[in-house]
């Protein structure tokens, strides 16, 4: 027992050192305190869309080989569109206070299967910004060191997703701020090169735009009009990359500072206005420069070799050098969006019983650990199978990405046409939607068709494969309950038959002069919520153990998970709840004509909270003996223990280390 103490000790000191301490629910203030403002939602939710423009415009520029003062043209239309999504999403955000990401958007406003596709899609695009965003970060990383080193990039690439799943252990708030200087100095360096790279070049507009038209006559006379045309949207379709992460801002509503609304649209507007003032003076800058691709560096480190040619040697290099360890730091800050809403989706489809419920929890840092794990152990088996292709995939990436894109417009279409009678201004909030529906889903198309045999068929089974996994859970899940109504009616049955075999409640209404009985056994029933399976344990009690015990004590622990994790207000109405449950069981133990007394509390860790109360308990009852029900399957299957928590077992198991007797009876589900 000495071994475990210790074992469990060191564990704790360890957790706290490199994880940090619980975080105390019974804090008014935690949510403000761990809320972001928009400059840090800008950093934490935006981070993903501002990297975007290290890849998506270098996919743009790549696909205009011979063609590069067309790249004008491609980045007038990135421009369009991010302001078109950006102004779409931001109606999203207003229409959904409380996160209106794709998941919800396409479950509340078309139906909930196609919600539940969305957020596959969503789950999988996730894991793909972080897969992407780390590896294109050591690319920009490497591109600045010599070729004998290459070979570690994979490494350092995984190296760089461990380090993020432990800084989002620790929470978001606190992995947001220590990333915020990175941001800090990205944004600093590249907004000087563009106007350095741009200003350079300002004596030469006249000859750029002379040479910018004799190139669209040329291109017209080479492949044609339609041709030229197909050259352009193929180049737009391919920096669609450019585009992922602005939806970010609308799942990660429940982590902004009140009032939501205003910090969410804040924050859109200045993502909008970064993204694409980096997005339009890059594609510029290739043009003017006209950047010639490189096998082993990126656009973006050959644009400021060219800019910086002129400087001295060391002056050169240093610049060069911070610029491109910025981009390869800010591309790892962005892969937090994958681990900021990633988990979150995870969690509330998770709620809707589309996922395991256990990636609803949180931890005692208030994060969805489960989620964090998932996200970070896929996106590390991704790159290593992908070898960290960037190229390979952003197809991945924008398929999904437009997936979710598209639904959730056409979800909004939807809503204005409905809502059209009641709303003075739907036509232009359904313009704006609806032009964004048209834009995505040609995207959509697009890069499906051109890349499909290129790796794109792999993200559509990979995605086709996730929805019927959750289509198997949603279906288990429902049977599960179905039946479990059945066992909480019976329990219901069973009661009201022992209440009325039992002559205690006709010869004495007057329940509340029921005393403990310190003469007599102590049962200390664990339920979970007024139901079927502490009922159920209540009644196996008086009839197995029939005369023995006279008083009884619930402890019932409240599981903080996402849901009610949203704010204060949530959080004391879950409190209530909590108690009433309390209150119910004590009131049945009372018209048995036993004494009862309800034991409650809130927490992340089940076992946790119950071990803490039984500690207190334990020196002022002598020989109390603990009870819990378990549902039971009469045929076990692969996922049980996914699908289904096992709670009781591990608080069996850590009240047997200590000689804490339980005794937890079945109830059979099937």
């Amino acid at each position: 027992m000495a071994r475990d103490i210790d074992v469990s000790a060191l564990f704790g000191k360890l957790k706290n050192i490199f994880i940090g301490r619980a975080k105390t629910l019974q804090d008014k203030s935690i949510f403000h305190k761990l809320s972001l403002i928009a400059f840090f939602a800008w950093i934490g939710l935006g981070a993903d869309g501002i990297s975007s423009s290290c890849y998506g415009p270098e996919e743009a520029f790549r696909n205009l080989v011979g063609h590069p003062m067309l790249a004008i043209f491609v980045a007038l239309g990135t421009v369009f569109t991010i302001f078109i999504i950006s102004s779409s999403y931001s109606q999203i955000i207003k229409l959904f206070p409380h996160g209106g990401g794709g998941y919800l958007v396409g479950s509340k406003l078309i139906s909930p299967t196609v919600g539940m596709i969305s957020g596959c899609a969503l789950i999988i695009d996730y894991v793909l910004t972080i897969t992407i965003s780390v590896s294109s970060g050591a690319d920009a990383l490497f591109s600045f060191l010599p070729d004998s080193v290459q070979l570690f990039k994979l490494a350092v690439a995984i190296g760089g997703v461990f380090l993020l799943i432990l800084l989002n252990l620790r929470g978001v708030k606190e992995s947001v701020v220590s990333l915020t200087p990175i941001f800090v100095v990205f944004m600093v360096m590249h907004v000087f090169v563009i106007v350095y790279a741009i200003a350079l070049q300002s004596g030469n507009f006249q000859t750029v735009f002379h040479e910018t038209s004799n190139q669209l006559h040329s291109s017209v006379l080479e492949v044609g009009k339609l041709g030229t045309l197909f050259l352009i949207l193929k180049a737009y379709s391919m920096g669609a990359g450019t585009f992922t992460g602005i939806e970010a801002v609308s799942n990660g509503m429940p982590i902004l500072r009140e009032p939501r609304v205003k910090t969410a649209r804040r924050t859109m507007v200045l993502m909008a206005i970064s993204l694409s003032f980096l997005v339009m003076g890059l594609m510029v800058a290739y043009a003017l420069y006209n950047v010639q691709i490189s096998p082993t560096k990126t656009l973006n480190a050959v644009l400021f070799d060219s800019v910086t040619s002129g400087w001295a040697p060391f002056w050169s290099k240093s610049f060069i050098g911070i610029t491109l360890v910025s981009e390869a730091a800010l591309l790892f800050v962005a892969a937090q969006t994958g681990f900021i809403d990633g988990p979150r989706i995870m969690a509330n489809m998770a709620l809707d019983r589309w996922f395991p419920k256990k990636y609803a929890s949180l931890s005692d840092r208030l994060v969805t650990m489960n989620g964090v794990f998932l996200m970070g152990l896929s996106a590390i088996v991704l790159i290593a199978l992908s070898k960290g292709s960037v190229t390979f995939m952003v197809v991945l990436y924008s398929i999904n990405v437009f997936i979710t894109f598209s639904i959730s417009q056409l979800g909004m279409v939807r809503h204005w046409w409905i809502e059209r009678v009641k709303l003075s201004h739907w036509r232009r909030k359904l313009a704006i939607n609806g032009i964004g529906f048209i834009l995505t889903s040609f995207i959509l198309v697009s890069v499906t068709i051109i890349k499909f045999t290129e790796g794109g068929w792999i993200t559509l089974v990979i995605t086709g494969l996730f929805i019927l996994l959750a289509i198997n859970i949603k279906r288990h899940y429902y049977t599960t309950t179905k039946r479990f109504m059945k066992v909480r009616q019976k329990a219901i049955i069973d009661l009201h038959e022992a209440l009325d075999h039992s002559p205690f409640h006709e010869l004495h209404p007057d329940t509340a002069s029921i005393q403990f009985n310190p003469e007599a056994k102590t049962a200390i029933v664990l339920v979970k919520g007024f139901g079927g399976t502490g009922l159920h344990t209540f009644l196996r009690i008086n009839e197995s153990f029939k005369g023995i015990y006279q008083n009884f004590i619930f402890i019932r622990v409240g599981i903080v998970n996402s849901k009610v994790y949203r704010g204060s207000d949530e959080l004391d109405h879950f409190k209530a709840s909590v108690k009433e449950d309390g209150r119910k069981y004590v009131n049945i133990a009372n018209q048995f004509g036993f004494y009862g007394k309800s034991i409650w509390t809130i927490g992340t860790d089940p076992v946790d909270e119950v071990y803490k109360m039984v500690k207190k308990i334990m020196p002022l009852l002598s020989n109390p003996t603990f009870f819990g029900g378990q549902m039971v399957f009469s045929k076990t299957f692969v996922m049980s223990q996914l699908l289904h928590n096992h709670t009781i077992f591990s608080i069996q198991k850590r009240f047997f280390k200590f000689g804490i007797p339980i005794v937890i009876f079945p109830i059979k589900v099937d």
